[in-house]
């Protein structure tokens, strides 16, 4: 696969690190954003998922309209920008080659072709917060729900799991790069 752009000659004219030079050298700084960006793209995607399966499921009982869809709508749009953005940003680490730089190359322009992409979803989902955001309140004043955070806390065994396995394997990978 031949790839002769400037991220591609920017890599093999560059360092030879083991890791993206912005990182300085700093393995620690390396494990914590392989980390963040992989448990981040697996939380975020699953969260998205969720929230389109439930828009779907419920889609008779609860128009376009209802607060539940705005709020699982919004909810899901901003999960699958950061998914994306958290996907890219996770490869061009994982993926990162020095002696391959076409590959590298490859991935750091699909990473600025996808930012777009991930800020016009982002902005969308900020559009729906906006535009709902009085008839949200004024509906949530009328009915207001008790909310118990510390009983859902159990929540969070999964996506805390998934953090501590990412975390596993991105010191594995600093250490043995």
């Amino acid at each position: 696969m031949s790839n002769d752009s400037f991220a591609a000659r920017a890599v093999a004219e560059g360092p030879a690190t083991v890791a993206p030079p912005s990182f300085d050298g700093h393995g620690w700084l390396v494990a914590i954003n392989l980390t963040e960006f992989t448990a981040g793209f697996v939380i975020a995607t699953i969260v998205a998922l969720k929230m389109a399966r439930d828009i779907w499921l419920n889609r008779a009982e609860d128009r376009l309209h209802h607060p539940v869809t705005m709020w699982r709508g919004f909810a899901g749009m901003v999960s699958a920008a950061m998914a994306l953005r958290f996907l890219l940003a996770a490869m061009v680490v994982w993926k990162w080659n020095p002696n391959a730089p076409a590959e590298t190359g490859w991935v750091l322009t699909l990473q600025r072709f996808t930012d777009p992409i991930a800020a016009t979803v982002g902005l969308l989902a900020l559009g729906l917060f906006e535009i709902s955001g009085k008839a949200m309140a004024d509906h949530l004043k009328r009915e207001p729900l008790p909310v118990r955070l510390w009983a859902s806390r159990s929540q969070l065994k999964r996506p805390l799991a998934i953090l501590a396995l990412s975390l596993v394997a991105a010191v594995g990978v600093v250490s043995t790069r």
